[in-house]
């Protein structure tokens, strides 16, 4: 076991050993972002919230197994990733049960950051918050494992090792992967952007 533990690794340590309070501390730090990631990955952000709980339910379910061999924040968004997927296969083979599920989230619920008022706000601001509705929606047109490392590099700020710990493949391949899903988004929002500069994951 290393000398210093990751917090969140600790914490997970002590719901494996039947601490409630341990895994209500958890929940309340990641809920959010998992339920914006899963609401990502599925474009529904109105399921998003009960996927969500599914995930949580399933790491106290495997805490009795859980080791710490990675980051709890790379194995949580690893469960939340085998959901995603689920939830998506299930819906190819189902598409009539999840017709209103498949419209763009920007369409019929969107994310939360979208719903201001935006009557009162600088043309610089509302220029910029276009931009980012154009990303959204260029993003939710990736495919699977695009969407998902970029999401994880973008809104969690997660490395390069971790999003390959998540993807399950090499860190080549998720350099691939990510570079892809980057020249596509470009060649989708060149006539918005003046610079075509992303942030590196750290």
């Amino acid at each position: 076991m290393p000398a210093e533990m990751e917090p969140d690794a600790a914490l997970m340590l002590r719901v494996k050993q039947g601490d409630t309070a341990a895994f209500e501390e958890l929940v309340d730090k990641y809920k959010q972002p998992v339920t914006n990631l899963v609401g990502r990955m599925l474009g529904d952000f109105t399921e998003a919230e009960d996927v969500a709980q599914t995930v949580f339910v399933q790491v106290f379910r495997a805490a009795d197994r859980y080791k710490v061999t990675a980051r709890f924040s790379t194995w949580l968004f690893t469960i939340a990733r085998n959901l995603c997927y689920n939830e998506l296969r299930r819906r190819s083979r189902h598409p009539a049960d999840s017709m209103d599920a498949s419209h763009p989230a920007s369409e019929d619920v969107a994310p939360p950051q979208y719903e201001d008022t935006k009557s009162s706000l600088p043309p610089d601001t509302l220029l910029k918050g276009e931009l980012e509705q154009k990303l959204d929606e260029a993003i939710a047109e990736l495919p699977e494992n695009q969407r998902l490392a970029i999401l994880l590099c973008r809104e969690e700020e997660l490395s390069y090792e971790d999003i390959a710990e998540v993807l399950g493949c090499s860190l080549s391949a998720t350099k691939s992967v990510i570079h892809r899903a980057r020249e596509t988004l470009r060649a989708k929002l060149k006539p918005y952007l003046r610079t075509g500069q992303w942030e590196q994951p750290k």
